[in-house]
C-alpha cells in the first residue's frame, strides 16, 4: 500500500496524534487537524486520506473522508478461548447487565460510551435515562494483571509494543527494553486465526499465578501508542484507516459501521 497523502486529526490532538503526525511528516506525508466535527469541502474524500481520532470524531468524518475503518468484532474477546482470556467474558446488552448480583468488569465493546471498570452490580451502570438498553457490552470475571503490554499488529505480526501499566498503574516502556518481551510476542503469535482484521491493536498480560492473557482489542486509529515506535504504529494505523475502496474480502467484514450523522 502506498503511504497516504494526508493523515487527519480530530480537534483534541493527543501526544499520540502529534507523535504520528511527525511521523507521517518524516515519510513525505501531510498531516492536517480538522478544527470541527465536519470535513471542509475541499479535504472531502481525499484522494489517499487516513484518519486518527476518536471513536465519536471518526463516526462523524470518516465518510465524508471516504474511510473505511477497521476494529476487531464486537463479541471477539468474549469468543476467545478460556486459554487466551484466563477468564469467563459474556457479550450481552447493557439492559441483561443491569440484572447483575455480582462484581463484576464491565466495558463497551469498541467505544468509550461509558465507564469500562469494575461495577459491584448492575444498578451502576447508565439506566434507561441514558441508554436504551440495546447497546452491546462485554461482562467479564475480575481478574488482576500484573503487567500490561500494548501490541500493534499488521497481518498478526507485532510491528511494535509497548508496556503501559504495572498492578494497574501507569509504567510505560518500549517492549524491547522490557525482560518478558519474548513472553509477550510468543503469546501474541496464538492470537492467529482469532478472527482479528489485519491491522489491530491488542492488550494483553500476565495474569497473577495463572498466565498470560487477552485484556481487550483496541482499532488501531484511536489507540494511544505509549512508548511504541511512533513510525511502526503509523504503518498500522495507515493500513486500520484508508480509503473505503482500499479493503479486501477478508478486511471488508472488519469495517465499522458508523451512524448515519445528521448535519444541520
Amino acid at each position: 500500500m502506498s503511504t497516504p497523502r494526508t493523515l487527519f486529526l480530530s480537534p483534541r490532538v493527543t501526544a499520540t496524534g502529534h507523535a504520528l503526525a511527525d511521523a507521517a511528516r518524516r515519510r513525505g506525508a501531510h498531516a492536517e487537524t480538522l478544527r470541527e466535527w465536519r470535513v471542509p469541502e475541499p479535504w472531502r474524500r481525499a484522494e489517499g486520506a487516513s484518519l486518527y481520532a476518536g471513536p465519536l470524531f471518526a463516526d462523524a468524518v470518516a465518510r465524508e473522508l471516504g474511510l473505511g475503518l477497521l476494529e476487531a468484532p464486537k463479541d471477539w474477546l468474549a469468543r476467545l478461548p478460556r486459554e487466551l482470556t484466563l477468564r469467563d467474558i459474556e457479550f450481552s446488552t447493557i439492559a441483561q447487565a443491569w440484572r447483575l448480583r455480582r462484581p463484576a468488569f464491565v466495558k463497551p465493546p469498541n467505544d468509550k460510551s461509558f465507564p469500562a471498570r469494575v461495577y459491584p452490580d448492575g444498578s451502576g451502570l447508565p439506566g434507561p435515562d441514558a441508554v436504551d438498553g440495546t447497546e452491546p457490552v462485554l461482562v467479564s470475571d475480575i481478574v488482576t494483571f500484573a503487567v500490561e503490554f500494548r501490541l500493534f499488529l499488521l497481518d498478526g505480526e507485532v510491528r511494535t509494543g509497548s508496556r503501559y501499566a504495572t498492578r494497574g498503574a501507569l509504567d510505560v516502556a518500549p517492549l524491547e527494553r522490557d525482560p518478558r518481551r519474548a513472553e509477550v510476542l510468543a503469546f501474541a503469535e496464538r492470537l492467529a486465526g482469532t478472527g482479528l482484521p489485519s491491522a489491530i491493536v491488542v492488550d494483553v498480560g500476565l495474569v497473577d499465578r495463572s498466565g498470560w492473557a487477552v485484556v481487550e482489542a483496541n482499532a488501531a486509529w484511536a489507540s494511544g501508542h505509549y512508548a511504541c515506535d511512533a513510525d511502526a504504529a503509523l504503518d498500522v494505523v495507515l493500513h486500520a484507516a484508508r480509503p473505503e475502496g482500499e479493503f479486501g474480502e477478508a478486511d471488508r467484514r472488519f469495517l465499522r459501521r458508523a451512524p448515519e450523522v445528521v448535519r444541520d
